[in-house]
């Protein structure tokens, strides 16, 4: 007979374990949901900084207003109340490079760099000489820093901060976010403009300090965004503003001519 070992959840008529622990006796009010879910992605229990750092990113990321994932949330819950499941898939759906994905873009392009530097700086010149030749080699590419820059919060987002106190408070400020803060002081000598550090992308940089898969950063942001989606719902049902949004595109689209897309040689196709 094949075998499938795991070291995550398993049962037996009369058990239940879950990462080599009773789940009744053991894990049920005795972890956190934010520390269980680092457990479980990593397999090993975290510290109680660990754990803060990881639940400030939680909720950092869970909800930030009618964003399009919340949007498209409420708009197919009021095409299918019966599938809460469904308005819920719709708006992590939505979690790509413009929004949520930016967590993971950011820590993926933090250690890019960093695992191509040995050694690393032991000093802010040094992160800040490292960090002005990233910002200069991704000018001269055309490529922009992930991360850099918000839509809303042109003058600071107010979770970028906050994020680095806490992490720096539990001793955790590591090698992606020491790069990431050295971009923030020195982008604007090669850009010429000073941007804000995304908060979303400090989210990256401290999950990957804390050592979690580059490839699940993104799967951390849809899981806070997960709660924030819930949020959105139970809003729509004491508040609703979904057939609102709907009859405000429906009432008021205009019918325009068909614009073919242009052919390959430049023409249009009728």
């Amino acid at each position: 007979m094949p075998e499938y070992p795991t070291a995550l959840g398993a049962s037996t008529p009369d058990t239940i374990t879950l990462l080599g622990h009773d789940l009744a006796a053991d894990v049920m009010g005795e972890v956190g949901f934010g520390e269980l879910a680092f457990w479980l992605a990593t397999q090993r229990r975290p510290s109680p900084g660990e754990v803060r750092v990881f639940e400030a990113v939680l909720a950092a990321l869970a909800d930030h207003g009618f964003t399009p994932t919340a949007i498209v949330t409420r708009l197919t819950y009021l095409s299918a109340p019966d599938s809460v499941q469904g308005a819920l898939a719709a708006g992590l759906l939505g979690g790509g490079s413009r929004f949520l994905g930016v967590t993971e873009d950011c820590g993926r392009f933090l250690h890019e760099v960093i695992v191509a530097h040995d050694p690393l700086p032991a000093e802010e010149p040094g992160w800040d000489a490292l960090a002005l030749d990233t910002v200069r080699a991704r000018r001269e590419s055309g490529r922009l820093i992930p991360g850099l820059g918000h839509h809303v919060h042109k003058n600071g987002d107010p979770r970028t901060p906050r994020l680095f106190e806490i992490a720096e408070e539990e001793g955790l400020l590591g090698p992606h976010l020491s790069l990431f803060a050295a971009i923030g002081r020195v982008h604007p000598q090669v850009l010429g403009r000073t941007l804000p550090l995304n908060g979303a992308g400090v989210c990256g940089a401290a999950l990957a300090d804390l050592g979690l898969p580059l490839e699940l950063l993104r799967g951390f942001a849809l899981l806070a965004r997960t709660a924030g989606l819930i949020g959105q719902l139970a809003e729509e049902l004491r508040r609703p503003v979904a057939n609102e949004i709907f009859l405000s595109v429906d009432l008021n689209n205009r019918s325009i001519p068909p614009e073919p897309f242009p052919s390959p040689d430049g023409g249009s196709h009728d």
